[in-house]
């Protein structure tokens, strides 16, 4: 089902990909975000499109078949099926997910595409001039990035038994932005980063943190109540402050810190010429 999965979500991710292709900065991230809300809602009442059920509703996929782990199981090591309580089995099979997917992402971006797609991110026209095929290679960008997801979602599906709609909201995708923004933009390490330390405060840092302030002032704060404070404020900080990451890209860095240097250049140009 992975194959299919990741099939399935790439033709999904260019369908909706191709409207945006005149879009850039702000403007793609809105139309994005707005994709992200339409779609929910869609799935979400999608049990009677004109009689048809196509999305179940919110009742979602369920039950879904244990993970069946084919000629691997002919080892002795592992079983043939993989239950929901089997949390050993499954922490191997999303590492090697991972790794597959690290792989994968580090040869794309030393590669033909992966150069592409760092040029159109510095300078769309620039990269245009110099025979980059703009649509191709964003459709290219779209699919990858679907089919990656799809391959995901097919294993946490798998992995819980069964899927709805409520699971996907709002407050997933700001997750994901936030562990993006703050391990760090176009390095592959730095994301892991980001998604470790997010992960970490999402399921058990809240409460610890939480739990260590009320035990040293004596207070009843709900940690988990300031979710989306806390990460507020560290999009605002990191932007302030680290625009680049914890692990910030080697070429995202040289590149800011270039034009930082221009523009400081040139506002001393400016007032030296308004001295005089």
């Amino acid at each position: 089902m992975l194959p299919i999965a990741a099939l399935v979500a790439a033709i999904a991710g260019i369908i909706i990909g191709a409207p945006t292709l005149r879009l850039k900065s702000d403007y793609l991230a809105l139309v994005t975000l707005g994709f992200g809300e339409i779609l929910p809602q869609v799935f979400r009442n999608g049990e009677s499109v004109k009689g048809f059920n196509l999305s179940n509703g919110t009742k979602g996929i369920a039950p879904i078949n244990a993970l069946d782990m084919g000629w691997l199981s002919w080892t002795g090591v592992v079983a043939s099926k993989v239950n929901v309580f089997d949390y050993t089995t499954r922490y191997y099979i999303i590492y090697a997910l991972c790794l597959m997917f690290v792989f994968v992402s580090l040869r794309l971006r030393d590669g033909k595409l992966g150069r592409a797609w760092l040029a159109i991110r510095e300078d769309e026209l620039a990269a245009s001039l110099m025979g980059v095929p703009l649509m191709r290679t964003k459709l290219w960008a779209y699919g990858v990035g679907a089919a990656a997801g799809g391959i995901g979602g097919a294993f946490y599906a798998t992995s819980l038994g069964g899927v709805n709609v409520d699971t996907f909201n709002f407050q997933f995708s700001v997750n994901v932005l936030c562990m993006v923004i703050l391990g760090g933009m176009a390095n592959v390490y730095g994301c892991i980063l980001g998604a470790v330390i997010l992960t970490w405060v999402n399921y058990t840092g809240m409460t610890e943190i939480g739990n260590a302030i009320n035990n040293t002032f004596g207070t009843a704060i709900n940690m988990p109540h300031y979710q989306f404070m806390l990460f507020g404020s560290v999009l605002v900080l990191m932007m302030l402050f680290r625009r680049d990451g914890i692990l910030p890209a080697a070429r995202s860095k040289h590149s800011r810190e270039l034009d930082e240097a221009i523009e400081a250049r040139g506002t001393g140009d400016e007032t030296a010429e308004a001295t005089a």
